[in-house]
């Protein structure tokens, strides 16, 4: 039998800094984060091979940006065994929330705990190895809707619509993860797409991870992009660190430069709804 090809391994993040005292708004939330644990079985196959960082890293960070709140991402790498973020999620209960990844066959018993623990979605993941796709959707969805919870997409800019599509046939919010991974340079009609479905009401998108999207080296047309969003339709965004930045094996970027370059792309405007108010309303109003 031939021996599995190991993930190639992540690089750290950067160590924290903030010489320029960067703070968030009020309430801030960080609506996309990870953490791995020493001794955690990693999922075969995997898109990658974390390095190992706590919930104790990230709240140094948030304590350094005034973040206030964030919300824990089950990563691909642990497939359906959520043990390391429910643990990482009860040293907080009040200031966590978290999306996990479950089979459809999980039981209703289960599917309480997890609710009361703090959980608020679940992730379907067509990008990675290891994750769940759009057949447990359809398993999950009258389950999701009955605990209010929502649906979060890792996905292709050529799956916009259908998010959009899935949200309205399952009553569903929809959560996409990393403007979908769009190209910026240019967008082309990706953006248009993803204008259309925010404009629905039912679908959300997360404006992280710059640094997963083709652009310049001046990130000149997520800017751009951030903006189109932002004076269209605010009450859709949200914001998130993508702490701390898996799958990145040449280079990694300062934290405080994309705290920097989400605070300056964004209309100061629209600063309590999209770092704060939008994520507070999904995940903690019950």
């Amino acid at each position: 039998m031939t021996e599995p090809i190991e993930a190639p391994l992540c690089l750290a993040p950067r160590p924290l800094r903030n010489p320029r005292h960067l703070r968030l708004p009020p309430g801030s939330c960080d609506t996309h984060f990870h953490v791995f644990a020493h001794g955690a079985p990693l999922a075969l196959p995997r898109s990658y091979t974390p390095r190992i960082e706590t919930i104790s890293g990230w709240l140094a960070l948030a304590d350094s940006f005034g973040i206030a709140r964030g919300v824990l991402v089950q990563p691909s790498v642990y497939g359906l065994d959520n043990t390391v973020l429910l643990e990482a999620l009860a040293q907080a209960p009040d200031r966590l929330r978290a999306i996990v990844v479950i089979s459809p066959d999980i039981s209703d018993a289960d599917l309480v705990r997890l609710d009361r623990a703090g959980v608020r979605g679940v992730r379907f993941n067509l990008r990675n190895k290891s994750g769940i796709g759009f057949d447990a959707l359809e398993a999950l969805a009258p389950r999701l809707r009955r605990l209010g919870w929502h649906a979060q997409f890792q996905v292709g800019p050529e799956t916009i619509a259908t998010v959009g599509e899935l949200a309205r046939r399952h009553d569903l919010v929809g959560v996409i993860d990393h403007l979908a991974f769009m190209p910026l340079d240019p967008p082309g009609a990706a953006l248009d797409d993803l204008l259309h479905v925010l404009e629905t009401g039912r679908v959300y998108v997360k404006i992280s991870a710059p640094y997963r999207l083709s652009d310049t080296n001046k990130h000149d047309g997520y800017q751009q992009a951030l903006q189109t969003l932002a004076a269209r339709s605010p009450g859709r965004l949200l914001w998130a660190t993508d702490w701390p930045h898996t799958e990145l094996f040449s280079s990694m970027p300062e934290d405080d430069d994309l705290v920097a370059l989400s605070l300056e792309a964004l209309p100061s405007e629209t600063h309590a709804a999209i770092f704060a108010d939008n994520a507070n309303m999904l995940y903690f109003s019950h």
